[in-house]
């Protein structure tokens, strides 16, 4: 099994990225981001400020959670993800940090 699939725990539901911001060299707040709704983090048994895995058919990365009730239901805003484009269908996932390494 993969890496990637054994970190699904649950129910995962696909999420479309709605939105993206692009962050430059002196913004106060830079780095990878992925805000959602507050249900939508919930379902995920994600908290805000948790360090979650975006995951999308081209590549995996790490972010910061934030959860906001403007983002529609079933979307996500990036921040600073490299990669992620507007209208792709990501997945959020809890990091499981006490899974057995594979060599």
């Amino acid at each position: 099994m993969s890496p990637i699939k054994r970190e699904f725990s649950g129910f995962a539901k696909p999420l479309q990225v709605v939105g993206f911001i692009g962050t430059k060299k002196g913004d106060t707040e830079r780095g990878p981001m992925v805000r959602l709704r507050p249900e939508d983090a919930l379902i995920r048994l994600l908290m805000p400020g948790e360090l979650v895995r975006v995951i999308s058919d081209r590549r995996s990365e790490l972010a910061e959670l934030q959860v906001d009730e403007a983002v529609p239901k079933g979307g996500a805003i990036l921040r600073d993800v490299a990669g992620a484009a507007v209208t792709e269908i990501i997945r959020v996932v809890r990091l499981d940090l006490e899974a057995p390494r594979q060599a």
